[in-house]
């Protein structure tokens, strides 16, 4: 008996997001074809039906990583009417939660360094994703691109940071300070 119509593409979209999940906590490298199967509720044999190679999943995780990211900090954002969203945005993104939260957080945070060591397909697909994310942070702020860039790459590496120490007090602080000096660039 066949499959129903879009079934394969619901597969597909379920391996897409459980190796978004895993390449977000663990990177791309640590992480297996069969654990993002097994994450995915699948057996890895099936990979190869939906993917040429893990480097085109991991250019697909990241375009679904950044959508998921844009949709999570448009939908904080509109939840408070009176504080300027870009603020909320900022808030929310250099939080203990998002911090603490690495499996559904943004990726620019967690694959930046490893992509940089990634194929030229993966590295086009994170400069499309960046670019989109910067316009977002752009429009949000109403500022130019230049200076929504210099903002998300104040967030991006003070949730670094911030995720990178085992000095709770200290993590607490990077993302004090980040969203203060974030918060005084859109200002400016």
């Amino acid at each position: 008996m066949p499959y129903p119509k879009g079934h394969k593409m619901k597969v597909r979209n379920k391996i897409v997001e459980s190796a978004a999940k895993a390449f977000r906590t663990n990177g791309i490298h640590d992480v297996s074809v069969p654990f993002i199967m097994k994450g995915a509720g699948l057996t890895h044999g099936g990979f190869y039906s939906h993917f040429d190679n893990k480097e085109q999943l991991v250019a697909e995780a990241c375009r679904y990583a950044i959508s998921d990211t844009i949709a999570l900090l448009q939908e904080a954002a509109d939840q408070d009417k009176q504080y300027p969203k870009i603020n909320t945005v900022i808030d929310y993104y250099l939080s203990p939660y998002h911090r603490d939260q690495t499996e559904m957080g943004c990726i620019l945070p967690a694959l930046s360094g490893e992509i940089s060591r990634s194929s030229e397909e993966v590295r086009q697909v994170f400069t499309h994703e960046l670019e989109r994310m910067i316009a977002f942070i752009s429009n949000l702020a109403d500022i130019d691109a230049s200076k929504g860039s210099a903002l998300l790459s104040t967030m991006v590496g003070s949730l670094v940071l911030a995720r990178s120490v085992n000095d709770p007090e200290l993590s607490n602080s990077l993302l004090s300070a980040g969203k203060q000096y974030a918060k005084e660039l859109v200002m400016n």
